[in-house]
């Protein structure tokens, strides 16, 4: 998970829950898991593509975003499988491999090096992989600006990150703050003034990460980007649904007006024309497929009733939230809104047959030449 690159104390706080408990995002990211192996097309056909243009004596591949878990080290294994298969089809040497696990630096690779020795055991029982020599690194730091030395990658890869801003982007607008009074995030009752100051923000963003991304990446290498976007239909999404529920916590007195008036989710879900428009006006790179998943909140989730589902729901949400909601509004308050997101999720799907579901973006691109 991407996100705040300027020095101060916020960066820290945009992270997922670390560890391997009950509440961590390890043990609560099966969506996410879903989404990779949905996508995996994409990656395939990517990584096909660089292999026959190019035969590296290593491939350097970078996950930005990587955050903590299984979820990681699938894309590793998903990447040696892939070229492995290539490598055998074109008669060519497995290469080395080199990844570069990249998020900020208060998240939690710990948890994920200690599981590497299994990984690299299950990695080697494969037979497809027996002569993969697979070396893994952390790279910590914010993808909004250079990471890696320039011409060093041939594969970028982000999963569920490049929704995630770089900062709050009514940090600097008071005025357009207060049209958004009571609410941390985009509604449907927000105006036009907000919109355009997180997409103002997001376009800001986004050409920094595909500027930064070109200089890093060899000529000819590509990147594979998984991301949250707008299905341009109205739908309500579960950061609407936490400004909601903060909105009634604070009309109730169980939140204080300042603590709510200084908290935004730094989240923009774009459209395709916008994620089109930046990449074009750029001018880095040169998309080779773009394609939209419409998937249910609980795709990927245990079967069973819809209370169950908005409990796992719930903690899904709260895996991802709770380290930048927590030093804001303390754990009581945190607790209470997840309580109260899956009566909600429950109510939504129940009373008022809403659709839950959320859009992504997959896209392929390559380096301009």
């Amino acid at each position: 998970m991407a996100s705040f690159h300027s020095s101060n104390a916020r960066e820290l706080l945009v992270h997922m829950n670390g560890g391997k408990g009950e509440r961590s995002y390890a043990n609560n990211s099966s969506l996410q898991k879903n989404l990779m192996l949905k996508a995996k097309h994409i990656l395939e056909e990517t990584i096909t593509t660089l292999d026959c243009r190019f035969s590296p004596n290593c491939m350097k591949v970078a996950d930005l975003g990587c955050s903590v878990g299984p979820n990681t080290l699938l894309l590793i294994s998903n990447v040696v499988s892939i070229v492995d298969t290539a490598c055998t089809r074109l008669n060519r040497e497995l290469p080395m491999f080199q990844f570069y696990l990249n998020d900020l630096f208060e998240n939690d690779f710990n948890t994920t090096f200690k599981s590497l020795p299994d990984f690299y055991t299950k990695l080697l029982q494969n037979e497809e992989n027996r002569s993969a020599s697979c070396f893994i690194n952390a790279t910590p730091g914010s993808f909004y600006g250079r990471l890696f030395p320039s011409n060093s990658i041939n594969l970028f890869h982000s999963s569920n990150s490049l929704h995630w801003l770089s900062q709050d982007p009514l940090l600097g607008c008071k005025d357009v703050a207060s049209l958004n009074k009571g609410h941390c995030h985009i509604v449907s009752t927000s105006p036009t003034e907000v919109y355009k100051a997180y997409l103002k923000q997001y376009q800001q963003d986004l050409k920094l990460f595909l500027k930064s991304r070109s200089e890093e990446l060899v000529p000819g290498g590509a990147m594979v980007l998984l991301f949250l976007g707008n299905q341009e239909n109205p739908r309500i999404t579960g950061w609407e649904l936490i400004s909601i529920i903060l909105n009634e916590m604070f009309l109730e007195g169980m939140i204080e007006e300042e603590k709510l008036e200084s908290f935004n989710i730094p989240v923009y879900e774009p459209t395709v024309e916008e994620l089109r428009n930046v990449i074009l006006e750029e001018g880095s790179f040169l998309i080779q497929r773009l394609e939209i998943l419409i998937l249910p909140w609980d795709d990927g989730m245990s079967e069973g009733t819809d209370d169950i589902k908005a409990a796992l729901m719930a903690k899904h949400v709260r895996a991802i939230m709770e380290p930048l909601m927590s030093t804001k509004f303390g754990a009581e308050v945190i607790t209470e809104v997840f309580v109260r997101y899956q009566k909600k999720a429950v109510h939504l799907m129940e009373v008022e047959k809403e659709k839950l579901e959320f859009a992504t973006i997959m896209i392929s691109m390559t380096k301009n030449a």
